[in-house]
């Protein structure tokens, strides 16, 4: 049997427990928070004292900090791209089923996406209530990201899909855990609270992509630990890495972008090693067993790469200037 149609049979095999996935991993619609809850409501009559409130609030915080949140939700923002990636990876089928709505692993990511989907309708509410950017770049900017696309490189392989979204889930959670730690620190403690919100949903997103790894370590664990070694090796690539500004090239801002981020401690070179070190634990990978020699060789690689990479962090060298971005001026921002 062909591997793209082990990895097929893996799929079909992990959909069976879709509904499960689902119940224990996403929050029903009327239940879940929605945007609407976190924000002034238009229709009070304190609506715009509420939103004097904010913006104070917002005046106190530090130019990288906006660049961050202003970065991350145009990461978010940019769901499209990454819903019609994963619709496209091997096992699931859009128009399967009969009823027309497709497979279970269709469901999946429908479900999934619409919980991201509030992430970016809630920063992008909060950003243009704040006064504080300049909303119209921010706009140019989130259509550029999904006009240029996303390639994390994982083709249609659905074992290295899920290495990705198993990492990069991780990664956003940290990055809107601390930003949600730096806006509590200078007093907003309402948007504190917005990114805790953001942050929670992110790790309940890790926790399901991690256990559909294991579960195909489980069943497949040669070619699973060949697909892992393969995306760290090549590196995880993040969504914003295409970001650029009005005027600029595919990818220009996201240097300056990841330099904000790593100054002010919200997402910075040692996390990534402490990602891959989680994950490491969390599939036990030092435990599995019935490993071919190419996948033992791959297991080896693995458990060298958090400490080579440490030391390669431990090197790097971040500039104390900021970048000054179009979304977001000095002159308006401390």
């Amino acid at each position: 049997m062909s591997i793209q149609n082990v990895r097929l049979e893996v799929m079909q095999f992990l959909e069976k427990n879709i509904d499960t996935f689902v119940q224990n991993y996403l929050i029903p619609v009327e239940k879940i928070w929605q945007p609407s809850d976190m924000l002034p409501d238009s229709r009070n009559e304190n609506f715009l004292e509420e939103v004097r409130e904010l913006q104070a609030y917002a005046k106190e915080l530090p130019y990288d900090f906006w660049v961050v949140l202003v970065g991350d939700t145009i990461t978010e923002e940019a769901l499209p791209t990454y819903e019609s990636w994963l619709m496209d990876v091997e096992g699931v089928d859009q128009m399967g089923g009969e009823d027309g709505s497709g497979n279970g692993w269709a469901k999946w990511i429908r479900h999934w996406t619409g919980e991201e989907n509030r992430h970016g309708d809630l920063l992008n509410k909060y950003l243009y209530l704040s006064g504080r950017v300049n909303m119209r770049e921010v706009e140019v900017t989130t259509q550029y990201l999904i006009n240029d696309g996303f390639d994390p490189g994982t083709d249609r392989d659905p074992y290295k899909n899920f290495v990705f979204t198993s990492f990069q889930e991780l990664a956003t959670y940290v990055s809107h855990n601390r930003v949600a730690q730096l806006a509590k620190k200078h007093g907003d403690h309402k948007l504190s609270k917005i990114c805790k919100l953001i942050a929670g949903d992110e790790m309940r997103h890790h926790h399901a992509y991690s256990e559909f790894v294991e579960r195909i370590f489980q069943v497949d664990p040669s070619e699973m630990m060949k697909a892992f070694h393969y995306m760290m090796k090549k590196k995880i690539t993040m969504p914003a890495n295409l970001i650029r500004e009005s005027g600029g090239a595919i990818g220009d801002a996201f240097h300056n972008f990841s330099e904000s981020a790593q100054r002010i401690g919200v997402y910075t070179s040692m996390d990534y090693v402490d990602i891959l070190n989680k994950l490491i634990k969390r599939w036990e990978i030092d435990k599995i067993t019935n490993l071919t020699d190419e996948a033992e060789k791959a297991r080896d690689y693995l458990m060298k790469l958090p400490d080579r990479m440490a030391k390669l962090a431990e090197r790097m060298k971040i500039s104390d200037e900021s970048h000054v971005f179009k979304w977001v001026t000095p002159a308006i921002v401390k």
